[in-house]
Order: C-alpha cells, then sequence, then structure tokens
C-alpha cells in the first residue's frame, strides 16, 4: 500500500547552521558551501530554480544551470526571446534556489538582473560543445512548434548551413546576471526546526546578517 502523501517527510540531522559560523560577505559563505557541494559530488550540483514574473505579476518557474558566479552575482544563459527571457526583460528581478538535498541544504538569492556583456556571452559560447550551439539556433525556444520532426529537420538544416563554418553566437541568445539583494542559507535541522540565516543588503550597500524563524 502506497504512503500517503501527507505522510512523506525526513528528519534532517547532517549540520547546523549559527550567526558565529558565517562569513561576513554572503558571496565567500556560497563559495563556501559550493565547493562543499562539488567535494560531495552531488548529481547536477549547479541547477538551480529560477522563478521570474511578467510586468504583470504572472509567476514562473522552471530549472536553469549556474555557469558562474563572482562578488556581481550569478550568471546563467538561455533565449532571450524565450519565455524566461521575456519576463526577465519586462521585470529584470528574479529569484534563485538551490537545493542540495544531499547536503539538507538550500540557498535562495534574490535580487535585480541584467544581461551579460556580449563578450561574456560570446566567450561562453564559444566554449559549449557544437552539438548545443548548433541547438541554440535551431531551438525557437518556447514558441509552439509543429512535431518532434519539425526541430529535427530544422537541427538538419542549420547543421548543413555551419558545415565548414565557425558557429557565432546568435544574436537572441546570451546571458542574464542576477544581482542579489538577499541571499537566504538554509539548513535542515530536526522537527522542522531548521537553521535560516539571510544576509540582506542596506541602504549603504552593506549586508546585514539576520536569523529567520523556520
Amino acid at each position: 500500500m502506497q504512503p500517503s502523501i501527507a505522510d512523506i517527510r525526513k528528519d534532517y540531522q547532517l549540520q547546523s547552521l549559527s550567526e558565529k559560523d558565517v562569513m561576513g560577505n554572503p558571496f565567500d559563505q556560497f563559495e563556501k558551501w559550493w565547493n562543499e557541494a562539488i567535494k560531495s559530488n552531488l548529481d547536477e550540483v549547479n541547477a538551480m530554480t529560477l522563478a521570474t514574473s511578467s510586468a504583470d505579476g504572472t509567476p514562473a518557474a522552471r530549472t536553469v544551470l549556474l555557469k558562474g558566479y563572482d562578488h556581481k552575482g550569478f550568471v546563467f544563459f538561455t533565449n532571450y526571446e524565450s519565455h524566461k527571457g521575456q519576463q526577465l526583460l519586462e521585470n529584470p528581478k528574479a529569484t534563485l534556489v538551490f537545493f542540495w538535498k544531499e547536503l539538507q541544504r538550500q540557498v535562495i538569492i534574490s535580487g535585480t538582473v541584467e544581461k551579460v556583456s556580449a563578450e561574456e556571452s560570446d566567450e561562453y559560447f564559444n566554449s559549449r560543445p557544437r552539438g548545443s550551439r548548433i541547438g541554440a539556433w535551431t531551438s525557437p525556444q518556447s514558441s509552439i512548434i509543429e512535431n518532434r520532426e519539425w526541430l529535427e529537420a530544422r537541427e538538419m538544416q542549420m547543421e548543413k548551413k555551419f558545415e565548414g563554418h565557425e558557429i557565432a553566437r546568435p544574436s537572441h541568445w546570451g546571458g542574464f546576471r542576477v544581482m542579489p539583494v538577499s541571499i537566504e542559507f538554509w539548513q535542515g535541522r530536526s522537527s522542522r526546526l531548521h537553521d535560516r540565516i539571510q544576509y540582506q543588503i542596506d541602504g549603504a550597500n552593506f549586508w546585514v546578517i539576520k536569523r529567520l524563524a523556520p
């Protein structure tokens, strides 16, 4: 007999997180957790939920891949004409969520969004496998298409078009950077009394550390 959905739960007991233990800067704290996640050999460690909303407030969320981060923000790449691309251009605010279940951790990043430079987009695009570069030209992402065969035929057209040539980055494809105004580090604890440490930027551009109730 299958368990009731309401009865599915896990008690988190691996680690704790204290204000006394975290770094003074959230990017340094992210670096620490990121390195621990890498060393743990997590599958798709750079997968993150990207939440956006349109100009009228209609929300949407999907999984994308982190492709870089520094003290300016967190970078991913996409088709600018896709659903998420259009929402970010209409309403340049977003939230990212990493959930590393093996470590019983989440990182929640909220902030404003900007396009990365053309040079940054070119550099990453040119580092991608050839098939992925062809795919960026092939797919009119988020548009309605007839069927899978239409997509495969278009891929063949692009293969033929670029045969023997370099594949330049299409103008509709590139990177976005999420520049945080708040970053929350969530460590699962027993009985749902989780540790939540939030960094929030104040009016003087300093990071203020707060503990949130679980």
